[in-house]
C-alpha cells in the first residue's frame, strides 16, 4: 500500500461511523467515491484513539530465553489443551503424538463430541479431562472405562475448562476453543503462569484491554497459534529494541478479490444469489462457511489489524494489509533499516500450532508429512492494495481498535452475528457491513475503555442481539437471495 493509502486506513476512528454513508441500503447501492473522500478526511481529523492505554504482549521485538533446554532427552514439555475435538485440537494431538519424547498432553477439555474425546483419552492417557455438560459424564466413564491405564479426573462446564486450563502439572495451555467461552480459562492459566498457545481470537480481539495487561504482570507469553501473527511472531524472534517500523499483514483477497466492486453491487441489486453462493467459495482453499466469508468481506483480516496491535504493540498508523493471492508468506515485517522480513511456507496451520508448542525451539518435522517448500513449483508471488471501497470493514477495524475497550468486542460479534444471518439469507451480502456499522455506532455511548471479563462478555452478547435486532426491525433492505 502506498503512505497515502496507509494513512487513509490507520488513521480512521470513530468518526467514521457517523460520517461515512450507508453502505448497503437498496437506494445506496451505487459508488459515492466524493462522500467516502469526505468521510475519510473527517475520520483522520478525529482524536479518538486509545492504541497506546493497554501495553502489548511482545512490545516491538521477541527475546529469546537463553535458558531453556532443548525438548527432547528427557525434557518433555507438557500441554494443557482446550477443544480437543476441533480443528485446532487434533491437529495439536498429531503434532504431540508425533513427537511423544517432546510434548505431553496431560489435561483435556471438550465439548460434546464424546466418540472422538474418548478416543483421544484412550490414546494420550491425560490426567484430567472436562466436558461441558455434566450429564455426559457417566456416558464417557462407561466409553474409556477398557482404557489402559488409571482414568482421568473427569470435570464439567465452565469450572472443569479452568481447572484444565490452569492444571499444577502444565506448562502451556492450547486455547482451540471458539467465543468468549475461551476467555475465563485463560484468564485462570495466565494467573497460574501457563504460556498461552493462543488459537482463540476473542482472547486479544475481545479481551485485549484486560488480557494484555494481566499477562504483562505475570510474566506469561502469548504465543501466536494462526497463520499471520506466528509469522510476525517468526520474524521479530531477536530483534533489537526499537528496530519494528511496521508490520505487513498478507491477504488472499477472499472470494471477491477479482470481482469488481461495481459489478458486486450490480449483483446486490439484480443477482443477490450469486453474491450468496461466491461469499462462501474459497479460491485457495476449502474451508467452513463462516471462515470463507470473514475471508470474502476482509472481515478477518480487519480482526488480524487489532490482534496485531495487542501482539506487537505496534501502531495502527503502521499496521498495513496487502493482497497476496499465492497465500505463500504469511505476514511480514519491515525494520527501522527499511529491511523486510517475510516467513513463508506453504499453507497448512500444523506449523504455528507446532511453533507456539515448540518455543523457542525448533523441532525437525518429517518431509512426508510435512512438505518442505519448493521455490520452482511455488512460482510467481503476486500483490496489490486492498480495496477500501469494496472492503469497508478495514476501514471499521482500524476504527474499533484505535477506539479501544470494548468496541474491538463488539465489532467482532456484530460481525459474527450478521454473518450467520446473512449464511442464513436473512440480510444481503453488503448488509454485513451495514449491520456492523449500526452496532458500532450504537455502542458509543456504552464504551468502556477498561471493560472487565464481565464486561467484555456483556458487550459481545448485547452486540449479537443488537444485530438481531436490527434484522429483525427491517433496518436492512437489501434484496436476498431465494
Amino acid at each position: 500500500p502506498t503512505p497515502t493509502t496507509r494513512l487513509h486506513l490507520a488513521r480512521v476512528t470513530m468518526a467514521a461511523l457517523s460520517s461515512t454513508v450507508s453502505i448497503s441500503s437498496a437506494k445506496a447501492l451505487a459508488p459515492k467515491a466524493a462522500k467516502r473522500a469526505v468521510a475519510v478526511k473527517a475520520a483522520a481529523r478525529a482524536d479518538s484513539n486509545n492504541e497506546s492505554r493497554y501495553g502489548a504482549c511482545w512490545p516491538g521485538r521477541a527475546e529469546v530465553p537463553s535458558d531453556v533446554p532443548a525438548l527432547g532427552n528427557g525434557n518433555v514439555k507438557k500441554i494443557s489443551l482446550l477443544g480437543s475435538t476441533g480443528s485446532i485440537g487434533t491437529q495439536t494431538l498429531d503434532i504431540a503424538e508425533e513427537n511423544p519424547d517432546k510434548f505431553e498432553i496431560v489435561a483435556l477439555s471438550a465439548g460434546k463430541n464424546l466418540d472422538v474425546l474418548a478416543e483421544q483419552i484412550k490414546k494420550f492417557k491425560p490426567k484430567m479431562v472436562s466436558i461441558s455438560d455434566g450429564a455426559d459424564l457417566e456416558k464417557l466413564r462407561e466409553m474409556i472405562k477398557d482404557m489402559d491405564g488409571p482414568a482421568p479426573e473427569l470435570l464439567y462446564g465452565e469450572e472443569g475448562m479452568i481447572e484444565v486450563a490452569r492444571h499444577k502439572d502444565v506448562d502451556s495451555t492450547v486455547t482451540g476453543i471458539v467465543g468468549c467461552a475461551g476467555l475465563p480459562p485463560t484468564v485462570a492459566a495466565i494467573e497460574a503462569g501457563k504460556n498461552i498457545c493462543l488459537a482463540n481470537k476473542e482472547t486479544l480481539i475481545a479481551g485485549g484491554p484486560a488480557i494484555v495487561p494481566l499477562a504483562v504482570k505475570h510474566g506469561v507469553k502469548i504465543l501466536p497459534a494462526d497463520s499471520e501473527h506466528s509469522a510476525i511472531f517468526q520474524c521479530i524472534q531477536g530483534l533489537p529494541e526499537n528496530a519494528l517500523r511496521r508490520i505487513i499483514l498478507t491477504a488472499s483477497g477472499g472470494a471477491f478479490r477479482d470481482v469488481p466492486y461495481e459489478e458486486m453491487l450490480r449483483c446486490a441489486k439484480e443477482d443477490p444469489a450469486f453474491l450468496q453462493k461466491k461469499a462462501t467459495t474459497h479460491p485457495n482453499w476449502d474451508m467452513g462457511a463462516k471462515i470463507t466469508c470473514d475471508s470474502a468481506t476482509l472481515m478477518n483480516k480487519a480482526l488480524e489489524v487489532i490482534e496485531a496491535h495487542y501482539l506487537y504493540g505496534t501502531s495502527y498508523d503502521n499496521i498495513d494489509v496487502v493482497i497476496h493471492p499465492q497465500s505463500i508468506i504469511h505476514s511480514m515485517v519491515e525494520t527501522a533499516d527499511s529491511s523486510v522480513l517475510a516467513q513463508l511456507g506453504w499453507p497448512d496451520m500444523r506449523l504455528p500450532i507446532l511453533y507456539t508448542m515448540s518455543w523457542p525451539e525448533r523441532v525437525e518435522c518429517s518431509e512426508v508429512t510435512w512438505p518442505r517448500l519448493d521455490f520452482v513449483k511455488m512460482g510467481d508471488l503476486t500483490f496489490r492494495e486492498p480495496d477500501v471501497e469494496k472492503y469497508p470493514s478495514l476501514t471499521m477495524g482500524y476504527a474499533a481498535g484505535r477506539t479501544g475497550g470494548t468496541m474491538t468486542g463488539v465489532f467482532s460479534a456484530a460481525n459474527e452475528q450478521a454473518v450467520a444471518m446473512f449464511l442464513d439469507k436473512k440480510i444481503g451480502y453488503f448488509d454485513i457491513y451495514k449491520t456492523i456499522e449500526m452496532a458500532m455506532e450504537a455502542h458509543k455511548n456504552d464504551l468502556i475503555l477498561d471493560p472487565t471479563l464481565d464486561d467484555i462478555v456483556a458487550s459481545d452478547l448485547w452486540a449479537r442481539a443488537h444485530v438481531k435486532d436490527l434484522v429483525e426491525s427491517g433496518a436492512c433492505k437489501e434484496l436476498v437471495a431465494v
